[in-house]
């Protein structure tokens, strides 16, 4: 029997096929896990769609994580059409261009805001909404972070801030939610080519670097960030809870 059967996920922020969060989705979809997926706008839907109807069972639905009525429309339509929830996927990050590839210095108000709104508030907004489902089922919630969370990564600017808030936000969840038997992780990813990380100055460089340092000589894969995943999703991580597990090829325990 898979590890997963009769349980029952959602994922925000899948993009396309290359997306990290499609890629737990898949791993997650492989054990036996039923899956619901998110999009925001118009523009993604078709993509989202497409994808999760490859997979048994899954079901679409809009959100926009900055608006708490939605949000909200979200986990009453999952606890209606699913019945329970056991896992909550946050691979959601953004942040105005002009404010990734500006010093950070010149980081703009309304850019450091809405970062931090979309990219590490939305996780705690979720949690809020999914915490009845999840506590009934004794689940778990796992986010997405970066090496730039704790070092300063060029080009990664606000994003780094915005990341660091996020794993700080894990932590405090993860202290929250215990009581209730919810677990709440994340994992720091190493770069991989997803539509996100274009976005970043200098990615092929930094893909290359990586590769160049990591202690395995290579850049990771996406399958291995899902395969992290699912050991952080299922009930083998039963007793792990408040972390960040890299996942980058041991890039993180190089100094120079």
């Amino acid at each position: 029997m898979a590890k997963l059967d009769g349980k029952t996920g959602i994922v925000f922020g899948v993009a396309n096929k290359r997306s990290i969060a499609w890629a737990i989705a898949q791993a997650l979809s492989n054990e036996g896990m039923r899956l619901a997926f998110t999009y925001q706008g118009e523009r993604l839907k078709e993509g989202v769609e497409e994808l999760a109807h490859t997979l048994p069972n899954s079901i679409v639905l809009p959100c926009d994580v900055t608006r708490d009525e939605e949000i909200d429309g979200v986990f009453k339509t999952i606890s209606s059409d699913l019945g329970r929830l056991d896992t909550l996927v946050h691979s959601v990050a953004f942040a105005p261009r002009e404010d990734l590839e500006n010093d950070f210095v010149n980081t703009s108000r309304e850019g450091f805001k809405v970062a931090h709104d979309i990219s590490a508030y939305s996780l705690v907004a979720l949690a809020k909404a999914a915490m009845p489902l999840l506590e009934q089922s004794q689940g778990n919630a796992l986010a997405l972070s970066y090496y730039g969370a704790v070092k300063a990564v060029e080009g990664y600017n606000v994003m780094g801030v915005a990341k660091a808030s996020l794993e700080a936000s894990i932590r405090y969840l993860a202290a929250n939610l215990g009581p209730k038997g919810i677990r709440v992780n994340a994992i720091s990813a190493g770069p991989v080519n997803t539509l996100a990380a274009r976005g970043i100055s200098g990615f092929t460089t930094m893909l290359k670097h990586h590769a160049d340092k990591a202690p395995l000589r290579r850049n990771v894969k996406l399958e291995e960030i899902g395969n992290a995943a699912l050991f952080l999703c299922s009930d083998m991580s039963s007793g792990i809870t408040g972390e960040v597990l890299y996942v980058d090829c041991g890039y993180n325990i190089v100094g120079l």
